[in-house]
């Protein structure tokens, strides 16, 4: 018995459909809307976000099709750290899941620093305690102490346990969704069509704009196959909530591009903090409908924060099973059945994140974007391998026209990840980003170095196992 099954033996199915579905749906619906709506609209217009987000979302779609069918396929914790693995061999599957860990941690971190801004519309007075400034934004104790306490306590629910941590993310996910049907309503009685007008704006490059958050704001169906042991579902229902769960943040998207679009004029929208608030309250003429907004928003950093946290942790402990990363991410509480080392570690990155201000929002969306799309290229490419090597593979959820479909899911990412690239409309910002993305590749490279070439097939993770057993 290897070290990976008799770990994996720990954990517990103990998540149904509505909890796996609040999960990646919630992963996928945290701050950004809230926050980023108002630069949408002024870069593509009312029609142009919404159908950048239509776009986003086909795209998402069809490579959220490709997971489906290899999470039911290989329903293990890790999620495309195995099917990478299995795919294309060992450092293909390090390149996967080292690009995705910094994908979750920036997230992660991401919310850490959205909390407290978000809390700051509601308490405007809350800055105290002035530390220093960081890419000319000042950054306070008090703002600093709201972040921290936040990244403690989310830290601490998904430590307890994986089924605690589900039915928080339910609860939040409810009242989520209740803020969009008033959003609908709200447009629907208070909107304004002229306000919606330039439709289209920037052309395509305002679309283009779009586009390249979608990365960023649509990850977290893939939080699905990381927990993917810890689910009590058949395995074809697995993959179908993978694309599911797409569909409907898909959804969420459009509905607030078009509902704050109708709700002020293009100008008031540009000038506001928090556009999305500011349009809800518009809508209903009360600013406590902008509170209840906000509140959405305060809701969607949890249920993100919390389904990444989920996410990363089980990822890190695949690679440490695999011999990837040190063992000692490994560890599986012997009570909580619940990656105690894994998430310590990554809630310590979350506490040191608002140290760095709310510049730190564009700088792990950017990054943080790139590294993803990196993951998802690798597993739209391991699910045409594996289809033409592995035709007899037993899966559960199968797609029909599979090769075609996985085929331009991956070039689709690759488009995706160019338009990160220096002379392109969403280039990264240098050198804050590169830097980001330099220091965790030097990291990645210490240890590839030491990882054993092992080849793509059907015993790839034992021999990984093997050889990480021998060497520690």
């Amino acid at each position: 018995m290897t070290d990976t099954h008799a770990d994996s033996q720990q954990f517990t199915r103990v998540l149904g459909r509505w909890d796996v579905l609040a999960v990646a749906f919630g992963s996928m619906i945290g701050f950004g809307w809230v926050v980023l709506a108002g630069g949408f609209l002024e870069d593509a217009g009312t029609g142009g976000a919404a159908l950048a987000f239509v776009l986003g979302g086909v795209i998402m779609v069809l490579v959220g099709l490709t997971y489906a069918e290899l999470v039911a396929a290989m329903p293990k914790a890790g999620g495309e750290h195995n099917y990478v693995l299995r795919g294309l061999g060992s450092r293909a599957a390090f390149v996967t899941s080292w690009s995705l860990v910094l994908g979750y941690v920036s997230v992660v971190a991401f919310e850490a620093v959205a909390l407290p801004q978000t809390l700051l519309y509601l308490a405007p007075d809350m800055l105290a305690g002035r530390l220093w400034s960081v890419a000319g934004y000042e950054v306070y104790l008090s703002w600093v102490a709201v972040g921290i306490a936040g990244a403690v306590v989310i830290t601490a629910l998904n430590y307890v346990g994986v089924r605690p941590a589900a039915v928080f993310q339910g609860l939040a996910v409810l009242f989520l969704l209740a803020v969009g049907v008033l959003l609908l309503v709200g447009s629907a009685v208070g909107g304004s069509a002229d306000d919606m007008r330039p439709l289209f704006s920037g052309g395509v490059g305002g679309i283009v704009a779009v586009l390249v958050a979608v990365p960023f704001l649509f990850v977290g169906f893939d939080v699905i196959p990381q927990s993917a042991e810890e689910i009590d579902l058949p395995f074809a229902m697995i993959g179908k909530l993978v694309v599911v769960s797409v569909v409907a943040a898909a959804a969420f998207y459009v509905v607030v591009m078009l509902t704050v679009g109708s709700s002020l004029p293009r100008g008031e929208i540009a000038a506001s903090t928090l556009p999305a608030a500011d349009g809800m309250a518009a809508l209903w003429g009360s600013d406590t409908f902008g509170t209840i907004l906000v509140l959405g928003g305060v809701a969607g950093i949890l249920t993100s924060w919390n389904g990444f946290l989920l996410g990363a942790s089980r990822l890190l402990y695949a690679m440490a099973a695999s011999g990837m990363v040190p063992h000692w991410f490994a560890k599986v509480h012997p009570r909580y059945r619940t990656p105690s080392n894994a998430l310590l570690f990554i809630g310590g990155l979350s506490v040191l994140a608002p140290l760095f201000g709310e510049q730190m929002l564009v700088w792990l969306v950017d990054a943080g974007g790139f590294a993803i799309v990196v993951g998802f290229f690798m597993v739209s490419t391991t699910f045409v391998v594996l289809r033409r090597r592995e035709p007899g593979m037993e899966r559960p959820f199968r797609l029909r026209a599979g090769q075609p479909l996985g085929v331009l899911a991956a070039l689709l990412s690759l488009g995706l990840g160019v338009l990160f690239l220096p002379g392109m409309p969403a280039a990264l910002i240098w050198p804050a980003e590169w830097v980001i993305l330099g220091l965790w590749w030097a990291a990645g490279l210490v240890l590839m170095r030491r990882l054993p070439r092992i080849g793509p097939g059907v015993g790839a993770e034992e021999e990984l196992v093997a050889a990480a057993r021998a060497g520690r």
